[in-house]
């Protein structure tokens, strides 16, 4: 194997690793909407997101920039909403029952 091909299959490994990862956050959010149905709470939460894009703007290390870690987690942060509205039920904004594959547009 030449030296791009070793590389490839590092990025190939750490896109399994991500995969798993962000499965593991959406678990998580699947939970949040059903915490935040329970208890009256709104699926979007400005400050909270906030906190997030904070905290990640501070802890990165780079190469990537800052705009660049924002703008992912931004995207990763529609989709946690998504799925908290499906774990919420909440139909009217393209939300389907928990439990259900939910494929991206």
């Amino acid at each position: 194997m030449g030296e791009i091909d070793d590389l490839r299959a590092r990025i190939d490994d750490l896109d399994a690793r991500l995969v798993a990862l962000l499965n593991e956050r959406a678990a998580c959010a699947l939970a949040i909407g059903q915490v935040k149905e329970r208890e009256g709470l709104p699926v979007y939460q400005p400050a909270r997101e906030a906190e997030v894009l904070r905290r990640v703007c501070e802890t990165n290390g780079g190469p990537l920039d800052d705009g660049a870690i924002r703008r992912l987690f931004e995207r990763i942060s529609d989709e946690a909403r998504r799925l908290e509205r499906i774990a919420a039920g909440d139909r009217q904004h393209g939300g389907e029952p928990p439990g259900r594959t939910v494929q991206s547009e």
